[in-house]
């Protein structure tokens, strides 16, 4: 009789778990075809500053694959029918474009290709606005009235450099020579004036004046087109020149000059300088100038070919910039038949000279 009642409760119990299982089944099955939601809505997204997910074509933002999804919530099966859990939405971001009644470029931050107002330009971003600044920077402000100030190339300036005024010693004996230049004009055009010589004994011994019209060829280029004067004992010699100057590559200064004067008479002269800048202004000043002639001029002691050579080195210290005492050494040489003239006239053809003097320019 026991035997009977448990083989009873236990088939009993056996019917109530296959009917509680039977009624769990179908909620089951539709808790499983739920997917995941994803950790990052679209309102977060469009809430990321400086992020416009309109001006990426083609981009969607995915959830985060770091991020699991979240497991559904288990209600009891009486009440599945009653509140079903709500499906997400498996729309992409891309995906909003398509949706009716959706203003997207009224939503902050959220820009998807709307078009600008005005045409772009190839590469200006568009035309300026009304208040821009003008393309010369000038806002309609005329040139300034002050004088000098000028940036005109058409502005004429001047200036005066006495580059030699000294006093020197040698075999020969004393004596001073001087060096100068001076111009006047504007970039392209320019007066320009030269001389250099010296006096020994109380006496002019040598000397030259010359004027160019100086015109501007390339930076740092210029042609001279003028006429030269000779100075000092002898017969006053007046010759036609042409030359040019300017700064040659690792700043050397340069002038070559041609002279044609009268009775098939030719001259040349090269002259040139550097300044080495052991401090801003203690600088050492190397000179190389050489004189050739087409004839003979007995009567100004000149040989034909080349007559002279010169070299000098001088160290002068700027006090100022416009005022500088130097001192150095000066070498000439006379060679061919102006050092024929020399020794009959009992001068030395090698002459080692100590200088002394200052350097001033306006």
């Amino acid at each position: 009789m026991r035997t009977r009642l448990r083989f009873a409760c236990l088939s009993l119990t056996r019917a109530l778990l296959l009917a509680a299982w039977l009624l769990a089944l179908p909620w089951l099955a539709r808790a499983q075809g739920m997917p995941a939601s994803s950790s990052t809505s679209s309102t977060e997204m469009s809430a990321m500053p400086q992020m416009d997910h309109g001006d990426m074509p083609g981009m969607a933002m995915p959830a985060a694959a770091g991020r699991a999804a979240k497991p559904a919530t288990k209600v009891p099966a009486g009440k599945a029918v009653e509140n079903p859990v709500p499906v997400p939405s498996t729309q992409t971001p891309h995906d909003m474009d398509g949706m009716d009644g959706m203003d997207h470029g009224s939503m902050p931050g959220m820009d998807h290709g709307a078009k600008p107002a005005t045409p772009m330009g190839p590469m200006q971003g568009g035309n300026p606005p009304p208040n821009a600044r003008s393309p010369d920077y000038s806002d309609g402000v005329g040139h300034s009235s002050m004088q000098g100030m000028e940036m005109a190339d058409k502005l004429s300036l001047g200036m005066l450099l006495i580059d030699r005024l000294e006093a020197f010693h040698g075999r020969d004996g004393d004596g001073q020579s001087w060096e100068a230049e001076g111009w006047y004009g504007d970039d392209s055009n320019k007066l320009w004036l030269r001389s250099e010589g010296e006096r020994s004994r109380g006496k002019l011994d040598d000397g030259d004046l010359e004027a160019f019209w100086n015109h501007a060829v390339a930076a740092y280029w210029s042609t001279q087109l003028g006429a030269r004067q000779d100075l000092g004992e002898g017969p006053k010699r007046s010759w036609a020149a042409f030359g040019v100057q300017g700064l040659a590559p690792y700043r050397f200064e340069l002038e070559a000059t041609a002279y044609a004067g009268a009775s098939g008479r030719t001259a040349g002269r090269l002259r040139v300088d550097y300044e080495l800048l052991f401090t801003q202004r203690l600088i050492l000043q190397p000179e190389l100038e050489a004189n050739v002639y087409g004839k003979d001029d007995p009567q100004r002691r000149i040989g034909r070919g080349l007559s002279d050579i010169q070299f000098g080195l001088r160290l002068r210290y700027e006090v100022q910039r416009q005022f500088a005492p130097y001192i150095g050494v000066n070498w000439v040489r006379r060679t061919g038949t102006t050092a024929d003239y020399a020794r009959q006239d009992h001068q030395p053809v090698l002459d080692r000279q100590i200088v002394a003097g200052v350097r001033i320019w306006f």
